[in-house]
């Protein structure tokens, strides 16, 4: 929702800057004009020699007449040319009034034509100003220092003109690559904001669906264990106590994190410095799960070596998760627990005796949270019923990284039981 508000805040910036900068560039060939307006009236400021006549309004009117298209140079630089080039003409022809020591407004619509037109409409409009030079030389002085100058000039204005729009091109293409820079960034911050909203939601899910699963059939074999076996009752309760606990330390733990991230300056959360749990808490898990639940049976094979933390952790939010579907989902009496190590890979089998049908009131997202834990390292999983169609199983394979800094060892072959 805050993308799709900021879209047409960001189309009214754009345009605003659009109209600024054309309101800019109206405003500078305003100036520009003024500027050579002064210039080309110089000459009627100063006496003119004796034996030539005194300038008239009409010479100074149409001296103006030339320099007033500059204004529009930016929006149509050959008609502009085209109709400073003509009121010179008009000028030199008709009255011959005080001259100019330089073409002021010649010289900037050639200079306007070189750096904003298309190669076809520049490379006409300099072979016309070339064809016009001689002549105008020729009406003025015939002087070939003259003729040499203007052509000068006038090939100094081009060249500048043609400067300017490589220099202007290559800075657009310099922000062209950093809004691509900027859209990307972006992009790339959202998709990782995704990524850790998914990850945070697989880890609020696989904590509390699991505590608050193992509590409630804790809290409803409870009662009558106190009628049949106190000592069962006692226990039962104790291991709800301990559920809570550890569900309240992990959250706490990722609540403390995200609150670091979010806010660098506020204090740091009370939160346990704790690693993500591993493979030696699974014995833990399983037997919380056994004490209210199906019993579980906990079984490695293999010799793996250490493994990275991260992998750990994987293996130990797939089963729980799985733990999780079988007390929640399968009805099951018994539940199995095996990694088992060999030809560079892990392989977890989590299998329960219930009914194999995999369905229930849930939504789904422990088996999807499940595939996503082990794509990200790299494995694969899958769920589906047991061998021989009984029961329901929970499989996955995950690729055995070589040992990283801050390894822990998979426990070697072991049997935990109820």
């Amino acid at each position: 929702m805050a993308r799709l508000a900021a879209r047409p805040a960001a189309r009214l910036t754009a345009r605003l800057t659009a109209r600024l900068r054309a309101a800019n560039a109206r405003t500078v060939d305003i100036g520009l004009a003024l500027l050579v307006e002064a210039a080309m009236s110089i000459p009627f400021v100063v006496a003119r020699p004796d034996g030539l006549r005194p300038a008239t309004w009409a010479d100074y009117a149409l001296t103006s007449l030339s320099v007033l298209p500059l204004v529009w140079r930016r929006r149509a630089p050959v008609a502009v040319t085209l109709a400073v080039l003509a009121a010179g003409a008009a000028y030199k022809l008709t009255l011959d009034g005080p001259g100019q020591p330089l073409p002021y407004p010649g010289l900037i619509a050639v200079y306007s034509v070189a750096a904003l037109s298309p190669a076809r409409k520049r490379v006409g409009v300099a072979a016309l100003v070339a064809v016009l030079i001689g002549p105008s030389v020729a009406l003025n002085s015939q002087d070939v220092k003259e003729l040499m100058f203007s052509f000068f000039v006038f090939g100094a204005a081009y060249v500048l003109g043609r400067l300017t729009h490589t220099r202007q091109a290559y800075t657009a293409a310099v922000e062209d690559r950093a809004a691509q820079l900027e859209r990307a960034n972006r992009i790339e911050a959202e998709q990782a904001a995704a990524r850790e909203r998914a990850r945070i939601a697989r880890e609020m899910h696989d904590i509390l669906s699991h505590a608050v699963s193992i509590m409630i059939v804790q809290a409803e074999s409870g009662p009558l264990a106190v009628r049949a076996a106190p000592d069962r009752a006692e226990a039962a309760f104790e291991a709800i106590s301990e559920t809570g606990r550890d569900a309240m330390v992990q959250l706490r733990r990722m609540l403390g994190l995200l609150r670091e991230e979010d806010a660098p300056g506020a204090p740091p959360a009370a939160a346990p410095r704790e690693p993500q749990p591993g493979l030696s808490a699974l014995p833990a898990l399983v037997q919380r799960v056994s004490l209210g639940g199906p019993p579980v049976t906990y079984r490695t094979t293999g010799t793996p070596g250490p493994l990275p933390l991260d992998t750990e952790t994987t293996v130990y939010r797939i089963v729980q998760e799985a733990l999780t579907n079988a007390v929640k989902h399968a009805d099951a009496s018994a539940i199995t627990v095996q990694l088992d190590c060999r030809d560079g890979e892990l392989a977890i089998h989590v299998l329960d005796d219930g009914c194999g049908t995999g369905s229930g009131p849930g939504t789904g997202h422990g088996l999807v949270g499940i595939r996503e834990r082990a794509a990200a390292q790299g494995g694969s999983a899958s769920a589906g019923p047991g061998p021989d169609g009984r029961g329901f199983e929970v499989r996955a394979v995950l690729p055995l990284s070589p040992r990283v800094p801050g390894s822990r060892s998979v426990p070697s072959s072991a049997e935990v039981g109820p």
